[in-house]
């Protein structure tokens, strides 16, 4: 009888093999495409500063697809490049003189001017405070302690709390970083590992939810903010909190309801009952003991600072990013706000973020200003005769477009930054004249499709960390989601969007 190898005893573990670093290639790489778009000849009619912007922006987008360098390491290359390559170029205003690397330097800097990087450094200290003071998480706890034991309703109660969360938190990874520990606290509660189907359901709903509604409000992720400074910088014109909250929330809440459908089918849990879930949340909840006075401050303060999002422009007269920063100096004052200390907000906030933010809006802005994303506008997309489609084809081919380079991005922030300035110089290649800011905010809208694989985005890859899912797992709910999705996008310009002025 043939020997049971299944049964042996199980030898010393094989050594695992450790992955080769490719990050030095890839870095090799990069600089390899910024040297061969240089030698190129400049361009009829492309000004030699646009020739090389496009070739900085060749760099960065293979630095920001493969992460051969992090992402604040990637903003201090991209700035010298534009001081020394720029600086090194004719001066579009007097071509017989150099820009110099001064006036190139201010370039590479303008980013850190643009009011929505301020926005943005605003919403970080919000989700810091937050993440302080357990606020967010004391809030998804009281949410799923009240929707139940059963899994479906365990499932709507994951999507509610992402749903609410955004309004308050404006950090994806936050709101991700604040429910998937939750759930996962109910799942062992019934006993269950970590990769188990239960898992998988709960987490990916979550992480899910949390790309849909980046979606849905300006303020709910921070490529949101490089398009409005994009569209405030090169198109003239401001989009209110409420007016993004018109435009894209019902797409958000009828794509919360397919999600809710797409994951009860999709992926069957062991259990339609977690039976030990409630007393998991209702212990947490105990832990956290009662509301605190920082805690109480910081509720009104968010109360209050939602309200005037929702009413700028409407009720009185400062916009998002004022009431924002106006929102942070009281967090900061001694007594009456969240912090005790700037060292305490100062450790949590990532830095990084913000510098990677502004030189994305600084390269952009140089490539708008230079005439790179035009030249580059005409030949990615008027070779297909874009200008002779309808609207709703062309929305229709650059949404494609846009989904399928996603897959290369870890980081919707820098994908905005890539694509926006090109999608700003393809409405004047197509005349859209009042249809243009609509044009450009949809693709924003898709450029925030982070469902199909777990390095599309930062929260999805805080959930992968866990183990509780696999990438086929993920692309389970990922391709309907992303098929809806899109269909969504073009009834939405068809109908919704048309109706109500947006196109």
């Amino acid at each position: 009888m043939a020997e049971n190898t299944n049964n042996r005893p199980a030898g010393p573990a094989a050594p695992e093999k450790k992955k080769p670093n490719r990050k030095p290639l890839y870095l090799a790489l990069s600089f390899l495409a910024l040297i061969i778009v240089l030698v190129l000849p400049s361009p009829e009619g492309l000004p030699v500063m646009g020739h090389r912007a496009l070739a900085i922006l060749a760099f960065a987008v293979i630095v920001w697809m493969t992460e051969a360098v992090t992402y604040p390491v990637s903003a201090a290359m991209i700035i010298g490049l534009i001081a020394l390559l720029l600086g090194m170029a004719p001066d579009m205003d007097n071509p017989g003189e150099l820009l110099g690397t001064k006036g190139a330097l201010k370039l590479a800097l303008g980013g850190f001017s643009n009011s929505a990087v301020a926005l943005v450094a605003g919403a970080l200290f919000i989700a810091a405070a937050m993440q302080a003071t357990n606020l967010h998480k004391r809030l998804a706890l009281w949410i799923l302690s009240r929707v139940g034991t059963k899994t479906s309703a365990i499932v709507i109660g994951a999507i509610i709390v992402s749903i609410i969360l955004a309004f308050f938190v404006p950090s994806a990874t936050a709101r991700a970083g604040a429910v998937v520990p939750i759930l996962l606290g109910m799942v062992a509660a019934f006993g269950l590992p970590n990769n188990s189907r239960l898992a998988a359901l709960l987490v990916i709903t979550a992480v899910q939810a949390v790309s849909i509604w980046n979606i849905g409000l300006k303020t709910g992720a921070a490529q949101n903010m490089v398009a409005i400074g994009f569209i405030e910088e090169e198109m003239g014109q401001t989009i209110a909190w409420s007016s993004w909250f018109l435009y894209a929330a019902p797409f958000s809440i009828i794509m919360s309801v397919v999600l809710y459908f797409v994951m009860i089918r999709l992926i069957k849990p062991e259990t339609d009952n977690i039976e030990g879930g409630r007393e998991v949340i209702n212990k947490q909840l105990h832990e956290l003991g009662h509301l605190k006075p920082v805690e109480i401050r910081l509720i009104v303060l968010s109360v209050v600072l939602l309200l005037l999002w929702a009413t700028e422009e409407k009720l009185h007269p400062f916009d998002t990013t004022t009431v924002t920063l106006v929102a942070v100096a009281i967090m900061l004052t001694p007594k009456i706000g969240i912090f005790d200390s700037w060292k305490t907000a100062e450790k949590m906030i990532p830095w990084g973020t913000i510098i990677v933010f502004a030189v994305g809006i600084a390269l952009g802005t140089i490539l708008l200003n230079t005439g790179g994303a035009q030249w580059l506008s005409n030949e990615v997309f008027g070779s297909v005769g874009l200008d002779k489609m309808p609207l709703l084809a062309t929305i229709a081919l650059v949404s494609i477009f846009n989904i399928l380079i996603h897959l290369g991005f870890a980081s919707a922030t820098s994908l905005s930054s890539a694509l926006i300035p090109i999608f700003i110089a393809l409405t004047s290649t197509l005349a859209l004249g009042e249809q243009s800011v609509g044009f450009v905010l949809i693709q924003q809208f898709v450029i925030s499709f982070g469902f199909l694989l777990p390095v599309s985005a930062p929260q999805n890859m805080l959930a992968y960390g866990t183990g509780a899912f696999t990438v086929k797992d993920f692309l389970k709910s990922g391709v309907p989601l992303t098929i809806i999705g899109y269909i969504l996008i073009l009834v939405f310009s068809a109908t919704y969007w048309k109706w109500i002025g947006l196109l």
